[in-house]
């Protein structure tokens, strides 16, 4: 919702469900693509660097929520930097109209923002998981403080998941019509079982309890809170999404003060039935707040977010990207990824905890990137390649640190 647009009372559940389904779903020709990275930080010796080095790196790029004062400006090539609750830096590009185009903006975000942090003696690591050091947050907002206290009393996956953990994200438009949201929804859900595999490079976890997964970042999220993350399917996403996103139960509510904390087990429909539950009525601002508190596989906010991909190597998340942006292409490739990743279609435990080791994640993988590859018109060569690679069996080439970390 706009600054501009006025927070209006909500009188009823439909017009709630009706809210969620207008702002989650923006109806249009698919044309835009974009992604998000995000890198572990570490000063020269091994730590975690304090919010206030980070915001004085960043300058001018540095968002509000570690400089309130700050202009928060877009890199160069149009990414925003955000901070993560454990110091991670994320970068979120700008829509672009073409991978290419894409991959050019964000890779020159990404070596602006090294040679930023190289500048302060701050380095970065595209890994998806911290292997050296115990979760510790560092963002005291009060919603962080909230999600911890929340998830905390789940398991200790909640701190992992936000202190130790990076991923690669991409989005896509939606769609013209439900129909073509249905059929790319579907899709991207079909196929994400076998991309957790191919794209797992997450074996290690400080803090993470005993056992082996190819992705222990994913494993954080399917442990985490079920009722958050999986959105039930009848075949129209939009209807679905929105029922659901209303019996979530709240994670926070934003008050006056640092006490952001929600009545356990409400759900925002509870609020709507009862405004004593919370004490107030219930806003169009704070429904689209509490749709930034619910962190499915995909995530919709206007555009689809598909959120189930580990941090890959420097350079490499152009490969999952184009495979996606492929796979969308048209409606024949679509049906065609679906078709073909029904055999692993819903198994994201298995994706996550065997990875490639699994050989019904090799063989749709590979047919998968194949298909990818014979689509994609700028990336054929490197989806060729991943699909090879997963036929291998083989991770993505283990996460580097930046070579550029150290200043001249």
């Amino acid at each position: 919702m706009s600054s501009n647009e006025k927070s209006l009372e909500l009188s009823s559940r439909p017009a709630a469900e009706a809210f969620v389904s207008k702002v989650c779903f923006k109806l249009g020709p698919p044309q835009l693509i974009g992604a998000e990275l995000e890198w572990l930080t570490h000063t020269e010796n091994g730590d975690r660097p304090s919010l206030d080095s980070v915001a004085v790196a960043l300058g001018e790029y540095a968002p509000k929520s570690i400089a309130p004062s700050s202009p928060a400006l877009s890199l160069p090539g149009g990414s925003a930097v955000t901070i993560e609750p454990g110091g991670q830096i994320e970068i979120s590009s700008a829509p672009f109209a073409s991978v290419p185009e894409l991959q050019r903006a964000v890779d020159a975000d990404a070596r602006a923002l090294t040679q930023l942090m190289a500048a302060a003696r701050i380095g970065l690591l595209s890994a998806p998981a911290d292997r050296e050091r115990d979760p510790q947050r560092l963002l005291v907002l009060p919603r962080y403080c909230a999600m911890e206290n929340r998830f905390t009393a789940i398991g200790p996956f909640g701190k992992l998941m936000m202190c130790n953990t990076a991923s690669d994200q991409v989005s896509v438009d939606a769609g013209r019509d439900r129909a073509e949201v249905a059929r790319r929804w579907d899709m991207l859900h079909a196929v994400g079982p076998a991309f957790v595999a191919a794209f797992a490079c997450s074996p290690t976890l400080r803090g993470a309890p005993e056992g082996a997964w190819a992705s222990q970042r994913m494993r954080t999220w399917l442990e985490l809170d079920g009722s958050r993350t999986e959105v039930p399917n009848t075949g129209d996403p939009i209807s679905d999404y929105a029922r659901w996103a209303l019996d979530v139960p709240l994670l926070c509510i934003r008050r006056d003060g640092d006490n952001w904390e929600a009545p356990p087990g409400t759900t925002f429909a509870d609020w709507l039935d009862d405004d004593a539950v919370v004490g107030r009525p219930a806003t169009t601002a704070d429904l689209e707040y509490h749709l930034t508190t619910l962190f499915p596989h995909v995530r919709a906010c206007g555009h689809l977010e598909i959120r189930y991909l580990d941090a890959q190597p420097d350079g490499q998340w152009v490969v999952p990207t184009a495979a996606f942006d492929a796979l969308l292409a048209d409606p024949l490739t679509t049906a065609q990824a679906s078709a073909i990743a029904q055999s692993t279609s819903g198994r994201w435990i298995d994706a996550a905890r065997d990875g490639l080791a699994d050989s019904d994640f090799r063989s749709t993988a590979e047919e998968l990137l194949h298909l990818a590859a014979s689509t994609s018109l700028d990336h054929a060569d490197e989806l060729a390649q991943a699909a090879d690679r997963c036929r291998r069996a083989e991770p993505p080439t283990a996460a580097v640190e930046s070579t550029e970390k150290e200043p001249a």
